[in-house]
């Protein structure tokens, strides 16, 4: 549905009386458009240490404008601030910072650009992950970048978003296809994030189509961020089926006629769903998506056996006993992805929600648990924790209420289907078996939880 505050803040009435009486301004957010042809559509700035040479190698398939400033001699114009142009993308590697007293690189590389971004810049530092480090006085520095990281990416305006990814030895080949996502509008809704990228021997072959024949299944797909996740899935060249309730069939055929795939129509929860799936899927999975989801709101001194049963058996029983059946049958078949729909419910716990928080809880927990036993099939699972998403259901929730979960957040507005499929299509490529057993937020940089 239409923010009807954005739209008025952007106009050019609105511009003047937000700006008069101190109000939040949020831009519109740009998403990747169809036709499209490059991540960054601007200057990219790279600086610091070798990793940011590493990233020099291959920015000129991101951008045709990359800059260098700062220490490090990379093959690039030097940007001079207040002089040089106004900048998309940034990327500084943060990762030979090693000692407190190396930390005022940070503010020396960042402070004199903050006021040379374009609207909709993305930032990413880089560093390596301090749990692998062996001096006490390293690991506390690398440990800072997460502070410090998160908080940069509460100060930026005009829709800006910055990251931190911690690069293990030996996933540097995987460099590009992070940042092909984090400086892209397809993290249009992701900010002030922390992830770890782990080796992986698997490559994307082609950019323009990074799933090509890869087959993937989508629960609770007939609407919603449902549909949208198989539509993007679709878009990047995987082929799809779709699964929801019977109640859902006439919405799960329309989809699946438009998109050239299959459907299933199933009750997840059915004690013989397991043995109806696999034999539905005689070619096997490479990318599983549990996005089916239900909730039942109350406070636990009025939660029924019956609400709390429900949730539990949809949202976390059944994604355990599917993926289950799937690996024991050889259907999700090695070097697969495994994508959870979260929730940062899940994280921060939200009152009315005990059930539903749980259970996205528990599909988090499971994603850590399952992570190194599925890793030695080459497999990856991670969890998608959305935040305010504009859907059907939170159209109905009250006013006062849909406006807070809008502006409580550093973007100052709600997500789309689209942010949440672009985070979930980008965790199905072959390359993202860099990451495993993490947690990805699509919420702004919401205020709740970390």
């Amino acid at each position: 549905m239409s923010d009807r505050y954005i739209d008025f803040a952007n106009s050019s009435i609105g511009q003047r009386l937000v700006g008069a009486l101190g109000l939040p301004s949020p831009v519109r957010l740009e998403r990747w458009q169809a036709g499209r042809l490059r991540p960054v559509e601007g200057p990219l700035l790279i600086g610091g240490g070798e990793l940011a040479g590493q990233v020099n190698r291959f920015a000129s398939k991101l951008t045709d404008a990359v800059f260098s400033y700062g220490p490090g001699s990379f093959n690039a114009t030097s940007w001079i601030p207040g002089q040089g142009p106004k900048l998309k993308a940034v990327v500084f590697d943060a990762s030979a910072l090693l000692h407190t007293d190396q930390l005022k690189q940070l503010r020396e590389f960042f402070q004199p650009l903050l006021r040379s971004l374009e609207r909709n810049a993305h930032l990413v530092v880089l560093g390596r992950p301090p749990e692998t480090l062996s001096d006490p006085f390293a690991a506390s520095a690398q440990r800072a970048l997460e502070g410090f990281s998160r908080s940069l990416a509460k100060e930026l305006r005009n829709g800006s978003t910055l990251q931190l990814l911690y690069v293990g030895e030996g996933a540097e080949d995987q460099l590009e296809g992070a940042l092909r996502f984090f400086l892209s509008p397809k993290s249009a809704y992701v900010s002030g994030q922390v992830l770890r990228l782990n080796a992986c021997a698997s490559q994307v072959q082609d950019w323009s189509r990074p799933l090509a024949g890869r087959k993937a299944l989508v629960t609770g797909a007939a609407r919603g961020i449902g549909a949208s996740i198989a539509e993007t899935l679709v878009r990047d060249g995987a082929h799809v089926t779709l699964l929801d309730v019977p109640a859902a069939r006439n919405d799960l055929e329309a989809l699946a006629a438009r998109l050239d795939g299959r459907f299933i129509t199933l009750d997840i929860c059915a004690e013989n769903a397991p043995a109806q799936l696999i034999e539905q899927l005689p070619d096997g999975l490479d990318i599983l998506v549990h996005n089916a989801g239900i909730t039942r709101d109350k406070t636990l001194a009025n939660m029924t056996p019956e609400f709390w049963d429900a949730v539990l058996a949809v949202n976390l029983n059944a994604p355990q006993v599917l993926t289950k059946a799937l690996l024991d049958s050889g259907t999700l078949r090695d070097d697969a992805r495994v994508i959870l729909l979260a929730s940062i419910s899940g994280i921060a716990g939200n009152r009315g929600q005990t059930n539903y928080a749980a259970s996205k809880a528990g599909l988090i927990g499971l994603a850590q648990a399952w992570a190194p036993l599925l890793g030695e099939r080459g497999i990856s699972i991670n969890a998608v924790a959305p935040g305010f998403i504009e859907t059907q259901m939170t159209a109905h929730i009250p006013f006062a209420l849909r406006e807070a979960g809008r502006r409580m957040s550093s973007l100052g507005q709600g997500g789309l289907p689209q942010d949440v499929a672009e985070a979930v299509a980008w965790l199905g490529q072959p390359g993202s078996g860099a990451i495993s057993g993490q947690a990805l937020r699509v919420c702004g940089q919401s205020i709740l939880g970390a």
